[in-house]
C-alpha cells in the first residue's frame, strides 16, 4: 500500500467513531456488520409498532368509523405481557434447550407469535370494514379478531426485543454494553423511519384491499429479518447442550430473590416511578396524533403516516445526542429532565395548530411538534436507560434492562388506552364552545403536560445527588 493510501486509510478509519453512530461498540470479536445484522429484528419490531400505532388507528378511527377508546384499548394490548420482559430475560438465562441455545428459541418464539398477529389482522379488517360477504358477519367478530391480532403482534414483539437485546448484551464485552444498547435502539427508530415512509408511499392512494397487502407483505418481511438476525448468532453448546451455557454474569438465585435484590437498591423505585410517569407523557397520544391530523387538520392518510416518520426522526436525534452528552460524563438524569422540558414546549405547539388559519401553517406547526415531542421521548428514554443500567449491580444488568423496559411498555400501554377513552368520553360530554371535536385530542394533551411536570417533581431529587451513579453500581456489584 502506497503512502497516499496509507493516509486515506486514516482518515477513514478515524472518521468511523466520529460520525458513525456507535461505530465505537464494535469489536474484534463483535464487529460492526455482525452488530448490524444482529439489529435487524429491531427494524421489525419497528415496523410492527409503526402498523399498530401510527397506520391502523387511524385507519380504524377515521376511514373504518371504530371508537377512539375500542381502538386505544386494542393498541394497549400488549400491556399484558409488558410486566413479565423482566421475567422473559430471566428465563432465557437460564434456558436449557437440546440445541445448547439460550436466547434463540424464545426469538423464534417471539418472531412466530408476531407473524401470527400480523396473519391474522387482515382478515380482521375486512370484517371491519363490512365490505363484501363481511357484511353478514356481526361488528364484535372483526373487533374480536382485531384484539386477537394486536394481542398476539404485542406479545411477539416483546419476547422479540427483550431476548434480542439480551443476546446483543452476551454477545458484546461489558465495558461496550450500554453502547450495543444505543446501537439496538437506534436500529428501532431507523425502522420506524423507514416503514413509516414506505407505508405512506404506498398507502397515499388508500383503499382496503391496499392496506391488506401492506399488513401481508410485513409479515412475511418480520420472518425474513428475524431469521437473518439470528443466523448464527448465538454458538452452540455441543458438549452438553442441556446444560446452561455459562456466564460469568449469570444471576445465581431465583428470579424472586433477583428482582427483590434490584427493587431494594438505592432509588430504584424512584427510578421506576419517574420511567412510568414519563412514558406515559410521551405516550398518551400515540393513538390520536394521526386521527387529530386527519380529522382536525384534515390530513391525508399518507400524510398523517409520515408523521410516525416524523416522531421517529425525532427520537433518533434525541437518542444521538444524548449518546453524544453522556459518553462525556453528563449526569442521565438531568438529561431525562431536559427531555421533559423539551416535551412542554412540543405538546403546546400540537394543540395551537388546530387554531392557525392557513392549512400549510397549521401542518408545519403541527409537525414540528411532533418532531420535537419525539426529541424530547428520546432524550427522557436513552437518560433513564442509561441511569437504570448505570445503578444496576454487575449480575442484574439483564434483570434492569428488563425491569426498565417492562415499565416503560406497561406504562405506554396503559397511556394509549386511557389517551383513547379520554379522547371519546371528553369530546361526548364537553360543553358546547369548548372546541368541537378538537376539545376531547386537547384534553389529552393538556393532561400530558401534566404528567411531563409530575415526572420532573419526581426526578428532582435524583438530579441532586451529588455521587457519580456509575460508581454506585460499581460499589454495590463488588
Amino acid at each position: 500500500m502506497n503512502t497516499v493510501s496509507q493516509k486515506m486509510m486514516k482518515v477513514w478509519s478515524s472518521l468511523g467513531p466520529r460520525f458513525l453512530p456507535f461505530a465505537d461498540a464494535a469489536t474484534p470479536d463483535l464487529p460492526l456488520s455482525r452488530l448490524l445484522r444482529l439489529s435487524l429484528f429491531q427494524v421489525a419490531v419497528g415496523m410492527s409498532l409503526v402498523l399498530l400505532v401510527g397506520t391502523l388507528n387511524r385507519v380504524m378511527i377515521v376511514e373504518l368509523n371504530v371508537p377512539a377508546s375500542i381502538v386505544g384499548v386494542m393498541v394497549s394490548l400488549p400491556l399484558i405481557f409488558a410486566p413479565f420482559r423482566a421475567l422473559i430475560g430471566f428465563k432465557s438465562d437460564v434456558h436449557k434447550s437440546a440445541l445448547g441455545w439460550r436466547r434463540v428459541p424464545f426469538l423464534y418464539k417471539g418472531t412466530m407469535v408476531q407473524f401470527g398477529g400480523l396473519a391474522i389482522l387482515p382478515f380482521a379488517l375486512l370484517v371491519l370494514s363490512g365490505g363484501g360477504d363481511s357484511a353478514q358477519a356481526p361488528v364484535w367478530v372483526g373487533q374480536v379478531a382485531a384484539a386477537a391480532a394486536f394481542l398476539l403482534i404485542g406479545a411477539g414483539v416483546h419476547t422479540t426485543q427483550t431476548v434480542g437485546l439480551a443476546l446483543a448484551t452476551d454477545l458484546s464485552p461489558p465495558e461496550s454494553r450500554p453502547k450495543v444498547v444505543g446501537l439496538m435502539y437506534t436500529m428501532l427508530m431507523f425502522g420506524m423511519i423507514a416503514s413509516a415512509i414506505i407505508f405512506g408511499v404506498l398507502l397515499a392512494e388508500f383503499s382496503p384491499g391496499r392496506l391488506i397487502q401492506v399488513i401481508q407483505g410485513s409479515a412475511v418481511v418480520t420472518i425474513v429479518l428475524n431469521g437473518i438476525a439470528s443466523w448464527k448468532m448465538e454458538a452452540r453448546r455441543r458438549d452438553n447442550p442441556n446444560q446452561v451455557t455459562a456466564h460469568p454474569e449469570a444471576p445465581s438465585s431465583g428470579f424472586r430473590e433477583s428482582w427483590d435484590a434490584f427493587i431494594q437498591g438505592p432509588n430504584a423505585m424512584r427510578r421506576l416511578i419517574a420511567v412510568g410517569f414519563g412514558t406515559m407523557a410521551f405516550s398518551m397520544e400515540d393513538v390520536l396524533l394521526e386521527p387529530y391530523g386527519g380529522q382536525i387538520l384534515h390530513l391525508s392518510v399518507g400524510d398523517t403516516t409520515k408523521l410516525t416518520a416524523a416522531l421517529a426522526v425525532g427520537g433518533l436525534f434525541g437518542f444521538g445526542y444524548a449518546s453524544r452528552v453522556l459518553s462525556r460524563g453528563a449526569d442521565p438524569f438531568r438529561m431525562a429532565s431536559f427531555g421533559a422540558l423539551v416535551g412542554i414546549p412540543a405538546f403546546l405547539a400540537v394543540i395551537f395548530s388546530a387554531d392557525l388559519s392557513s392549512s400549510t401553517a397549521s401542518a408545519l406547526v403541527f409537525g414540528f411538534g411532533t418532531l420535537m415531542i419525539g426529541f424530547g421521548a428520546g432524550l427522557f428514554g436513552h437518560g433513564t436507560l442509561t441511569a437504570t443500567m448505570n445503578a444496576a449491580p454487575k449480575d442484574q444488568v439483564g434483570l434492569a434492562l428488563g425491569a426498565w423496559g417492562a415499565v416503560q411498555a406497561s406504562a405506554a400501554g396503559i397511556a394509549i388506552a386511557l389517551g383513547g377513552i379520554l379522547r371519546d368520553v371528553v369530546t361526548a360530554y364537553a360543553p358546547h364552545g369548548w372546541g368541537g371535536a378538537a376539545a376531547g385530542y386537547h384534553f389529552v394533551y393538556y393532561l400530558e403536560l401534566v404528567l411531563l411536570i409530575a415526572t420532573l417533581v419526581t426526578m428532582f431529587p435524583l438530579t441532586r445527588r451529588r455521587e457519580p451513579i456509575l460508581m454506585q453500581g460499581q460499589l454495590r456489584g463488588s
